[in-house]
């Protein structure tokens, strides 16, 4: 992923990074039992279950990028922007607006 000097130039180039529905699942998948151990976390008092949302969240994003869509993760040009995509991603496709966002960038 080439460098973008914004998040605003950066969304679109994330989302192109993710144009298989198949690393889109994984990378869905991985956050929605990230969450899941975040909150399992919170309600058990028990913070090791913190690495295990950690490694959850990326090793499923990362397998997509490395077996579906053969590119490298935004997470080493954009840390940061890369985790607010991820759940930008994931908010969109629970309200069910991620078909359209991909559209509204051509990646239909």
């Amino acid at each position: 992923m080439r460098r973008a000097a914004s998040y605003r130039d950066f969304w679109p180039l994330y989302l192109a990074e993710h144009s298989r529905p198949a690393t889109r699942g994984l990378h869905l998948f991985g956050t929605a039992l990230s969450l899941a151990l975040l909150a399992a976390a919170a309600a058990l008092g028990d913070w090791r279950l913190v690495p295990a949302a950690l490694v959850a969240g990326y090793a499923f994003a990362w397998i997509g990028h490395a077996f579906v869509e053969r590119n490298r993760p935004a997470t080493f040009t954009h840390p940061l922007w890369s985790l607010v995509s991820d759940f930008r991603m994931f908010g969109l496709w629970l309200t069910g607006r991620l078909d359209a966002e991909l559209k509204r960038h051509g990646l239909d």
